[in-house]
C-alpha cells in the first residue's frame, strides 16, 4: 500500500504530520511525501517571532505553493492513497483534481472556530468563508482523521462514519530526549528543597485554549516554594500571565526555543503542564504537550477532561479546567511529596512508550487504510 502524504503542511512546526508519516512507515506502509510547505506564525515556542505578512501576498504565497505541489506530484509515483496534511483544506481540493480516482484522507486536526479561538478571532466574513472552505474540504475528503472522539462527535453526523480517531502521539525525538537524561533508569527521589527544587515547565501558545493565566495565578499562590518554572511560548494571553505572576526569579520566560532544543529542555523538567482553559476546544483535545511531557519522562499535570483522563489515567495529575486554586494545591502536593512525582514521572512514560509511540497511534488508521484499499500493510 503506497500512501502519498500531501500538502502545504510544515513538519518543522507542527508535529502531527511527521508523526503519522513516521508511524505508518513503521507500520510497513510505503509513504511517499509531497510537500510545499506554506509556513504559518502560530507555532508556538517552535517558531522565533515574526512580522505578520499581508493577506494578498499570504494568498500569494498559497498559490505559488499549491502549483509546486502539483508538479511535484506528477512526477512521484501514482498512490493508493492521498493524505493531505494539518490545515489541508485547499490542499484536497488540488489532490482531487490531480488524483480523481484515488481515496483522499483529511487530517482535521483543528476547526476553523478553533483556530480563530486560538489566534484571535478573524472578521466574520473571513470566517464564514473558511468555515465554507472547511465544509467542503471535509465533503471531499473519503477518510477523515480527527484526534479524540470528542472532536469526531462536533462533525456533522452525516460525516462521522468518514471519520477514524488517530491520536497525536509524540515524535520519536521526545522519546530520545528522555532517554538521553535518564538512560532508562526510575527518576531518583531527592527532597526537594532550595539546592533541589521542584522543576516545573509549561510551553505552548498562550491562548484561551491553554488557559496560561490559570498557570499564572496558581505560581502567585506558590510564593516561598522550592520551584523553578520555565514558561515558553507567546500568544494572546502571555502579558495577562505575566502579570498574574508577577516579579518572581523563580520563572524564567522565554518567546520561543529552537524546535530541535525544546524536547532536551524539557526533558529537563519534574513537572509538564498541560491546558487549563474552559472553552469547547480545550475540553476537547489531548494537546501535544501533555503526549511530549509524558515521552521525556515529566509527571504530567493537566486539566480533567474525559479525553485526558481516557489518554492517561493513572499517569497523570487532574485539576478542574480554569481552577488556579487546584492547581497550586496539586503543585504543592508534589513539591511536598518527591515519591509521588517520580511515581507519576515513570508511570507516563511507561504509558507514553506502550501507546503515544508513532507506531501505535496509527494502528487504527492502518486498519481502516488496508480496508479501504484491500491491500494489507
Amino acid at each position: 500500500m503506497r500512501v502519498m502524504v500531501f500538502g502545504t503542511y510544515d513538519a518543522t512546526v507542527h508535529p502531527r504530520v511527521g508523526i503519522l508519516v513516521e508511524g505508518l512507515q513503521r507500520q510497513g506502509v510505503d509513504v511517499v511525501v509531497c510537500n510545499a510547505a506554506l509556513g504559518i506564525d502560530d507555532a508556538g515556542p517552535a517558531r522565533p517571532p515574526r512580522r505578520r505578512e499581508g493577506v494578498a501576498r499570504a494568498r500569494l504565497r498559497h498559490v505559488a505553493r499549491l502549483a509546486e505541489l502539483a508538479c511535484r506530484a506528477r512526477r512521484l509515483p501514482r498512490p493508493d492513497v492521498v493524505l493531505c496534511g494539518y490545515r489541508g483544506r485547499v490542499d484536497i481540493q488540488v489532490a482531487r483534481r490531480l488524483f480523481p480516482h484515488v481515496p483522499l484522507l483529511l487530517d482535521h486536526l483543528e476547526s476553523v472556530d478553533d483556530a480563530a479561538d486560538r489566534t484571535g478571532r478573524a472578521p466574520r466574513a473571513g470566517l464564514r468563508f473558511a468555515t465554507r472552505v472547511e465544509a467542503s474540504a471535509i465533503r471531499a475528503a473519503d477518510l477523515v482523521l480527527v484526534d479524540t472522539e470528542e472532536h469526531r462527535r462536533v462533525l456533522p453526523a452525516r460525516d462521522r462514519d468518514r471519520t477514524v480517531v488517530v491520536p497525536i502521539g509524540a515524535a520519536p525525538v521526545w522519546f530520545d530526549a528522555g532517554r538521553a537524561l535518564g538512560d532508562g533508569e526510575p527518576p531518583a527521589v531527592k527532597p526537594v528543597s532550595a539546592e533541589n527544587p521542584l522543576r516545573i515547565v509549561a510551553f505552548g501558545h498562550y491562548s484561551p485554549v491553554q488557559g496560561a493565566p490559570v498557570i499564572g495565578a496558581a505560581l502567585r499562590q506558590l510564593d516561598g516554594y522550592p520551584l523553578a518554572v520555565t514558561m515558553v511560548g507567546r500568544g494572546l494571553q502571555l502579558q495577562r500571565t505575566r502579570d498574574l505572576v508577577g516579579r518572581d526569579p523563580r520563572v524564567r520566560w522565554h518567546a520561543w526555543v529552537p524546535g530541535s532544543e525544546l524536547p532536551r529542555l524539557v526533558a529537563r523538567h519534574d513537572v509538564c503542564l498541560g491546558v487549563f482553559g474552559t472553552g469547547a476546544k480545550a475540553l476537547r483535545l489531548v494537546p501535544n504537550k501533555v503526549f511530549q511531557g509524558a515521552a521525556v519522562g515529566c509527571a504530567v499535570v493537566t486539566s480533567d477532561t474525559a479525553p485526558q483522563q481516557r489518554m492517561l489515567g493513572r499517569a497523570a495529575r487532574f485539576v478542574p479546567a480554569g481552577n488556579a486554586d487546584a492547581l497550586a494545591d496539586t503543585i504543592r502536593r508534589l513539591a511536598g511529596h518527591p515519591a509521588d512525582v517520580a511515581r507519576l514521572r515513570a508511570a507516563a512514560v511507561e504509558v507514553a512508550r506502550e501507546r503515544f509511540t508513532p507506531q501505535a497511534v496509527v494502528e487504527p488508521l492502518v486498519e481502516r487504510l488496508e480496508r479501504m484499499v484491500g491491500k494489507g500493510s
